[in-house]
Formats: C-alpha cells, structure tokens, sequence
C-alpha cells in the first residue's frame, strides 16, 4: 500500500498524519504529491457505465460540478480531521452557508441565531433567506436562557460562530447541542476560526461544521472556499443535493491550494496563537486601550470554558481604544507600515480591520451596537511575523493617541 489508501486505518492515525495523507488514492502515475484533475467532464467505458453513473447505481466521476477527484480528496481528508461522516467542499464559506440553508430549509422555517456572526451571514438571514419565508431571531451568544426563550415550534437550525468575530466570545457547545436536540433543532457551528486542529463541533455534539477555507486552512491568502461536514444522510444527501444542482463548486485548484494548507494546519495554529496571546498581554498593558478581547487573558469571560473544549485560544482578537471613536481607531490603522489593511483573516500576515465599516458596515447599526461592535473596535487577525514587529507596528498609531 505505501500511503496509497489509508482508509483502513484512519482511525490509528495522529492528527498531523491524517492532515498530510488522509483521503488520497495515487494514479497510474504513481505521483508522490497529490494531483490536480483540471477537467469538466469524463469518459465512460460504455453506455451502460454511463447510464449507471448518472443514476447512482454507479460510484464515480460524473461532472465536476459535483465530482472531481481533487476536491474529493480535499473533502475526504477535512471530514478525516473533523470527525465527519460527509464533507462537501463549496466555491466559499459564505456558499457553504447558503448551501446548507438551502438544503434544510423550506418556507415556514425559523433559525435562531447567534447575533455574533460575520455580517455577511446576517445579510442572507435578513435579505434572502427572509424572501423564501425563512424566519431569523437573533440571541446572545453566550446566554442559553436568550436561545432556548428564542425557539420556537417552526425553528430548525441553531446556528453559531465560537469564537465569535470580532469579540471572540466563546458559546458552550455540549450545553447548546443538548438544547437543540430537545427541540428537534440541528446544531450548525462556524469552525472557521479554530479549524479542527483547536477544536471539533461534532465531538461536542454538534450536527453540522461550517469552513471558510479561505481563512485558516489555506492559511496563505490565495483561494477562496468552503466546507459544510457532518452526517452522510444530511450533509452527503440535503446539502449535496444543492451542490449537485445549483453548483457552488470549488476548484480542483483550489481544492489542491487547500490541500497544501492543510499539511501544515497544526504547527500553523499553534504559532499564530502564541503570538496572538503575546500581542494580547502586552495590549492589555497598553495606556492607550480600554479593553482587550482575547480568551487567553483570564480576565475574558470564556476563559475557563475555551479551556474546555479548545486545545488553544486561537489567532484573532479585538481590542477598544479608551477614546472610543471612529477617527482614532482610523488614525492607528493608517499609521501602521506592517500590518495588511484588509477585512480577510487566517493568514500568515496579520492583518487589521476596523469591524464597525468592514465585515459588520452592512449591519444595521443597532444590532452593531447589540453586538459590542463600537466605533472605537479594532480587530487583529495576528500572524506569523515577529512578535516584535507586530507589536511595534501597532505602536506607531497608538502612541499617536491622546
């Protein structure tokens, strides 16, 4: 076998074995490094073969809408990583999002939220899945009285980021999967922030794992993606219907990208959270900062839960100037020289954004206010730079505060 086919011992396997080799079956070629299937369509042996593949009495390759053996591979080794019985890879986080609403929602269905999502996520509760009747209610991450007062008989979906973005708060997994199943609810939980190298949804409870593979996984800013994993007859049947159909598809390329991150997702994460929780504590020191949010720092209130159920406390945090104004949080940005000046996170660059007129700018402002998200709220997705640079860079700008 020599690394061919690991299915058969998967399940013996470390995390970093399975995140280099899971899910991959070489060629006739015999190539040591996994292959790139840039083609849209494939030949059958007869008509018989034909026919079979398109009903489904067949397994294999039919379009690559749908089956393409690179993005299999991809799929195969996250569901290896996450625990999942099914992966089904899309064209990005925000099409995985879509993907799985589409696949378990009809009209009359209600989702109860948690109101610390990425603002995008908001915008197709409220714009568009409100225009097929699907109803949104929006909770307090953390407080599981506001979920279970939220649900009703029509609601379906508790969906959830934690960490949260960009106040990093931190919801109680087992406790919110308990309350889910005692309403006939399925759990679907954004992961993009930890990846399965810091923790597992699923082992938790959870029904479904959402990724963004754009942020950590590729780790290096240079594709777009997503992933919706959990069980084979919800995720590999529902939500796979609506990729077959609709086709949110990714890449083989950037499946092969997102290969590559994943090789090195472990050592990664646990590099970018040393840092992040260095940039912390000396932010938390700082005169010119009022509030750190970071869940390293046992003045966090998940501190002790993220301890839990993370096997660290992750890359990004925010931090809110004691002057809490737009200009000024405007004036640290555009006084940084190392730091990228973008709205993306999960690369070896750190980057810096102000939330209030990026990622949440389409946020109505009183449910920005509801959230925490204030004018005067930088957040930084911390990289793999110099710890001291990092921390230099930022003080150019707030060594301009007064």
């Amino acid at each position: 076998m020599n690394g061919d086919d690991l299915s058969a011992f998967e399940a013996e396997l470390g995390f970093d074995t399975l995140a280099i080799r899971a899910g991959y079956k070489r060629t006739q070629e015999a190539e040591h490094d996994e292959a790139i299937f840039p083609t849209s369509s494939y030949v059958y042996s007869s008509a018989a073969q034909a026919a079979a593949r398109f009903t489904g009495d067949e397994p294999g390759n039919i379009y690559s809408r749908f089956t393409n053996p690179t993005v299999r591979t991809f799929e195969d080794r996250l569901a290896a990583l996450e625990g999942a019985e099914s992966c089904v890879a899309t064209s990005s986080g925000m099409a995985a999002i879509m993907s799985t609403c589409l696949g378990l929602l009809k009209t009359g269905d209600h989702i109860v939220s948690s109101r610390s999502i990425f603002g995008s996520t908001v915008v197709l509760f409220n714009n568009y899945m409100a225009r097929f009747g699907v109803t949104t209610s929006y909770v307090d991450l953390t407080d599981l009285n506001d979920w279970e007062a939220a649900i009703q008989k029509n609601t379906k979906l508790l969906f959830l980021e934690t960490p949260s973005n960009p106040l990093v708060e931190i919801a109680d997994l087992t406790r919110l999967a308990e309350l889910a199943h005692q309403h006939d609810c399925l759990l679907v939980v954004d992961n993009c922030l930890c990846t399965p190298a810091l923790q597992k949804p699923l082992s938790m409870g959870a029904d479904i794992v959402i990724h963004s593979a754009t942020k950590y996984i590729d780790g290096q800013g240079r594709g777009v993606g997503g992933a919706v994993l959990g069980a084979k007859e919800v995720v590999g049947g529902d939500v796979y219907g609506v990729l077959r159909t609709t086709g949110p598809t990714m890449s083989p390329f950037n499946a092969w990208i997102f290969l590559k991150g994943l090789e090195t997702l472990n050592l990664r994460m646990k590099a970018h959270c040393a840092n992040a929780m260095a940039l912390a504590q000396w932010l938390d020191e700082h005169p010119a900062v009022d509030t750190v949010y970071y869940p390293g720092l046992k003045s966090h209130p998940g501190h002790s839960l993220v301890a839990s159920q993370q096997s660290d406390f992750g890359a990004l945090l925010s931090f809110e100037l004691k002057n809490n104004s737009r200009e000024q949080a405007w004036q640290v940005v555009d006084n940084t020289r190392l730091l990228s000046i973008t709205a993306n996170l999960g690369d070896v660059k750190s980057t810096i954004t102000h939330p209030a007129t990026t990622t949440h700018g389409r946020v109505a402002l009183e449910e920005r206010e509801k959230s925490g998200i204030s004018d005067g709220l930088l957040r930084i997705a911390v990289g793999l730079e110099s710890i001291e640079d990092i921390q230099n860079d930022l003080q150019r700008g707030l060594s301009k505060l007064s």
